[in-house]
């Protein structure tokens, strides 16, 4: 048998740490055979290549991942960490995930129409059947604890409030086909300013998040998998939605059909009230925060018990035990809408969770390198924030200088993202400028070269 090579070059570790693209922890690069390093020198070598911008460092002491921010290869910058590709390349798929997603990538003829399994949900028992296996659940648990356990419940939520609102109310919008971009939905949350040519129900649907927020944000101490929390916060998520007000709130009476699968939800109403009280019932008995987010991800979309609205309902739902628990929220930050709906559709034809774990952790992972662990990593570079840091500069300067109000800023943004980016990446150039100019002050306007008197005469506008 050939011998392994080993090698403690900072190239080889690069090498090793882009096997994980989700981040790997010293104590399993210790354990590669192409690696014979002292654990000291490894960590060595790990914080030169922070420093070097070649490896980024996710989390802290035992929960500290290290991911590769970029490779070269023929002489081009590959952005690791870019949202755009990496969701594209779905590289953070387990194979479990990929053979879920390639199942449901069939043609609808090609895949046998099913209905409602009572089994998958009865056959659940609360801290026994997990979906997440241990090490994710510690895992994530170490990344979104944020020191605040011992706090009443919604502490960490109420800190980062205004943040939230808007990635939240937007991402979760945007999961649903919501046109929106994000200033967009920070000037609408911020003013009441909605956007012409946009639908009235795109408005809506992002105006209710923020209510069904807010009451999560009010109520911390009392939500829980209840028929008051569930059924209200379906009522905010579908007010001025639905064309039945009877509806809303309401558990479904009727049968309904969802597109691009082949699957049929319950339709007797008998049925579906009897499982949804089940569901409760199970939901509030889990013990773990991130098994009882995830189930309610699963079961609520599956069970269908309202007549629309279901996966808002659970994205914000899955958001009650992390908020209890003072952990980081779920924000679904950067996930794709395909990932997300292939997830959906494993569960509704396959029952296999499997995709939509990948999808959950990935979301995850995101959300927290944005509000908890951020704090532990700031100052690291954002790889694509860094490939195009004289074009976010420049956009940011020309909508001060030029005294734009939200509306006009929007616009010149896209069309700056036309003119200077590929069509992948344009939502990431967007999203970046809106992002800086959301967090401009007087303290930090010399990065963009702005003169004090512009940026308070741009403010006033703005």
């Amino acid at each position: 048998m050939p011998k392994i090579a080993r090698s403690d070059s900072l190239d080889t570790i690069v090498d090793v740490v882009e096997v994980f693209p989700l981040g790997v922890a010293v104590s399993t690069l210790l354990d590669r055979p192409e690696l014979q390093i002292p654990k000291r020198t490894l960590q060595r070598r790990l914080d030169q290549l922070v420093r070097e911008g070649r490896l980024a460092a996710i989390g802290r002491a035992r929960a500290r991942r290290y991911t590769a921010l970029a490779s070269v290869a023929a002489g081009e910058h590959i952005l690791r960490e870019e949202p755009a590709r990496y969701a594209t390349r779905r590289d953070w798929l387990t194979p479990e995930g990929k053979e879920v997603r390639d199942l449901v990538s069939r043609s609808l003829i090609e895949r046998q129409p099913v209905g409602y399994r009572s089994g998958f949900l009865a056959g659940y028992e609360p801290n026994v059947t997990f979906y997440l296996p241990m090490e994710l659940r510690r895992n994530l648990a170490e990344i979104g604890h944020v020191g605040m356990g011992d706090l009443p419940a919604g502490t960490y939520l109420r800190q980062l409030m205004n943040r939230l609102m808007i990635d939240l109310s937007w991402n979760s919008s945007r999961l649903e086909g919501n046109t929106y971009s994000l200033l967009e939905t920070q000037r609408l949350l911020e003013e009441g300013v909605g956007v012409e040519g946009r639908g009235l129900a795109e408005t809506q649907m992002i105006l209710n998040h923020k209510a069904a927020i807010e009451m999560l944000a009010e109520q911390a101490e009392e939500i829980g998998f209840n028929r008051y929390t569930i059924c209200n916060l379906h009522a905010l998520l579908a007010d001025n939605l639905m064309a039945d007000e009877a509806d809303i709130g309401s558990i479904r009476s009727k049968p309904v059909g969802i597109g691009g699968t082949v699957y049929h939800p319950l339709a007797v109403p008998q049925q579906i009230e009897e499982h949804f009280n089940l569901l409760l019932t199970k939901a509030e008995a889990i013990v773990d925060p991130f098994e009882q987010a995830f189930f309610t991800m699963v079961h609520v979309p599956y069970l269908q018990p309202f007549a629309d609205v279901n996966k808002r309902v659970s994205r914000l739902a899955a958001n009650i035990p992390l908020i209890r628990h003072n952990l980081c929220p779920l924000s679904f930050v950067d996930v794709a809408q395909p990932d997300y709906v292939a997830g959906l559709i494993g569960v509704y034809e396959l029952n296999r969770v499997e995709l939509m774990r990948d999808v959950f952790e990935w979301a995850y992972r995101r959300t927290c390198l944005r509000y908890s662990s951020v704090r532990q990593i700031l100052g690291e570079p954002d790889p694509f924030r860094l490939t195009h840091r004289d074009a976010i500069s420049d956009t940011v300067r020309e909508v001060v200088t030029g005294r734009m109000n939200k509306a006009a800023a929007v616009r010149h943004i896209a069309r700056r993202a036309t003119e200077r980016l590929p069509a992948a990446q344009r939502a990431l150039f967007i999203e970046a400028v809106e992002n800086s100019l959301g967090g401009l002050h007087e303290g930090n306007i010399a990065r963009f070269r702005l003169p004090p008197s512009v940026f308070t005469e741009w403010q006033r506008l703005w």
